[in-house]
Formats: C-alpha cells, sequence, structure tokens
C-alpha cells in the first residue's frame, strides 16, 4: 500500500517529498542533502550572541524569496517590529552579494526615522509620515525596502508569549497556514526552551524539553512541514570552551528527536593553540567567522565542520561559506 501511494504521488507528478528546500548557505546544503525536507526536525545550538537568530532569519528570508514557499518565524525572544528592523539591516547588505559599504546598522535606521518624522514635526517637510513612506524615499533604506517587498507577503513573522503560545497553538497556527498554502511552509521557532508546557506538568527542566521536542517532531511529522528550532546551551555548555549537542539544556531528548543538530562556536575560541600563537593577527581576523558543525545528520555524515563569516551590525551572515581548514579544539581523528 505505501508503495502504491509513493507510486500515485510521483506519476502525478508531486515530487514534493523527494525535493529538499536550499537554506540558500553552502555548504551546508550540502552537507544535508540539499536543505530542509519535509517532516524533519533541524535543531540549532550556540551560545548567546553567536548569531543563531541571525542565521534563522536569514534562512527564512532565503526561503520565502521562492515564490512557491512559505516562512512561519515563532519568536519568543523578538517584536515582529524589531524582526523587520533586522531584516531592514540584513538587505542593507544584500546577501549573498555582501556590499558592506552600504549597510546600515539599527542605530542608523532609528536615526533615518526619528530625523525624517522631527523635520515634518517642525513643518519643514510634508512628507505622508508613514513608516513606509520614510524608508522608500530615503536613499539609504530605499533598495532594502524594495528587496523585502518581493518576500513579504511569504514570509510571517510571530511574537510568541512564553506564558500563552504552547504546542496545540504552534500546531494549530501551522495547520491554517498549511491549509491557505498548499502544505508549503517551513516552522522556524526561536527558541525552544520558551515554548509554553501546558496543561501538561513538566517535573523539571529536561521533562520540560523532552515534552516539546517530542511536540515539534510531532508538529513536523503529522504535518508534513520541516521544523527549524533555536535551542539554549545549559550552564555547564556555557563555561565550555566549544560547546557541543550534550551542552544543550535537555540534552537526551534533542539528540535522538532531532533529524539534524548543527552547534555554532565562534572561529576565535575554538582555535587549537598553535594557530593563535605563530600568527596572532591572522587569529584575530577569525573572531567574525562562525563555525557550524553539523554534530547530527540522520541523512548523511556528521561532525562536519564549516565556517560563515558573520556581520553582527548588519544582522546578517554571508552565506557563502567553506570548509574549516584549521585545526580546532577538541577535534576527533575521523578515519576514513
Amino acid at each position: 500500500q505505501i508503495i502504491h501511494e509513493a507510486n500515485d504521488k510521483v506519476v502525478r507528478g508531486d515530487l514534493v517529498d523527494y525535493v529538499p528546500i536550499p537554506t540558500g548557505f553552502d555548504p551546508l546544503d550540502g552537507y544535508i542533502g540539499g536543505g530542509l525536507r519535509k517532516t524533519e526536525l533541524i535543531l540549532l545550538g550556540g551560545a548567546q550572541g553567536i548569531g543563531k537568530t541571525i542565521a534563522t532569519l536569514q534562512i527564512a528570508r532565503n526561503i520565502a524569496m521562492r515564490p512557491d514557499q512559505y516562512a512561519f518565524y515563532l519568536s519568543y525572544e523578538h517584536t515582529e517590529t524589531h524582526l523587520m528592523h533586522r531584516l531592514l539591516c540584513m538587505e542593507s547588505i544584500n546577501p549573498p552579494e555582501i556590499d558592506a559599504t552600504r549597510g546600515i546598522k539599527l542605530k542608523d535606521l532609528y536615526q533615518i526615522i526619528v530625523a525624517q518624522r522631527a523635520k515634518e514635526f517642525m513643518g519643514r517637510d510634508s512628507g505622508a509620515g508613514s513608516l513606509q513612506a520614510i524608508l522608500r524615499e530615503n536613499p539609504r533604506t530605499s533598495p532594502a525596502i524594495a528587496r523585502m517587498q518581493k518576500y513579504a507577503d511569504r514570509l510571517i513573522l510571530l511574537k510568541a508569549s512564553p506564558a500563552v503560545t504552547n504546542l496545540r497553538a504552534i500546531k494549530e497556527m501551522t495547520a491554517r497556514l498549511c491549509d491557505a498554502t498548499g502544505g508549503n511552509v517551513t516552522v522556524f521557532v526561536d527558541y525552544l526552551q520558551k515554548i509554553a508546557v501546558h496543561p501538561e506538568r513538566p517535573r523539571d527542566e529536561n521533562d520540560k524539553v523532552t515534552i516539546i521536542v517530542e511536540g515539534l517532531k510531532d508538529i513536523a511529522l503529522s504535518l508534513d512541514v520541516p521544523v527549524w528550532s533555536i535551542v539554549a546551551a545549559d550552564r555547564e555548555g556555557l563555561k565550555s570552551k566549544r560547546i557541543h549537542l550534550y551542552h544543550l539544556r535537555g540534552s537526551s531528548a534533542l539528540d535522538y528527536e532531532s533529524d539534524i543538530a548543527i552547534i555554532m562556536n565562534n572561529k576565535y575560541q575554538i582555535l587549537a593553540k598553535d594557530h593563535v600563537a605563530f600568527n596572532p593577527y591572522n587569529a584575530k581576523n577569525f573572531r567574525n567567522w562562525v563555525v557550524w558543525t553539523v554534530e547530527k545528520n540522520r541523512a548523511g555524515r556528521a561532525m562536519l565542520d564549516m565556517e560563515f563569516e558573520i556581520h553582527g551590525q548588519h544582522f546578517g551572515f554571508d552565506p557563502r561559506g567553506q570548509k574549516v581548514q584549521q585545526q580546532l579544539i577538541d577535534d576527533k581523528i575521523i578515519e576514513n
């Protein structure tokens, strides 16, 4: 019966189960079989401030840029307006081209908006005063807002509440989006440990994480969508020089339920001592590079390190990464 159902889909030309959704990050897509697949749960972990939200929002944007795909971004950390401001800053450097000379920072964006409103208030400018008008008419922000308009209808941003937005609410919202979009939705959660857990009563943090991660995997399987979730590290992990999957809060459940787990570390922090000692200037340049390690990969090789340059002030990564060439701390020798 399963073969017949799969056969009928292929005959109808419904190949969506066989075609992954690229994240737009290279070589990540190559390492994970071409991109994100339906029914998979992908976890992204790392220390605070490493760029997890930046990477996740950028991948959501990359997916929403495809005319047939929608991205549903649930944030327990930031308001929709703040996420929109981050996207504007990222679009100002236009990944993957990355032109930092035209980049705007949050501070610049706020100054542009406040200065323009002040001019109108003082009667020196008779502009409409709307945020869209200000951003469209300013030469520094107009290219970014024009790029955002291309996918604005397909990137759904939502401020979630740690007290109210539980797994059932996420599942219901995702199901409605699936109905409206023909199932072409990727769900992003920022971040896993903040999802509300009720009416269940977890005994401790590990129990809570187990309930949540099982619930997210259930959403991926039952609604036939990819689910990408950020995960916070525990106290021990934050003390460690290099964070691993086992440093994430509730790690045993995360390890079992996830299909792909990616861990981010700052390259400068995890370089082997030799590189820092012999070439300190070169080592300093690595501060702006983040190592992404595929620590779990159900469909391919694991423990693969790649690196991407981060432009933190513009909330963007250069998605054209590379394999890490240098020796990193606590590397294991992998025999081929």
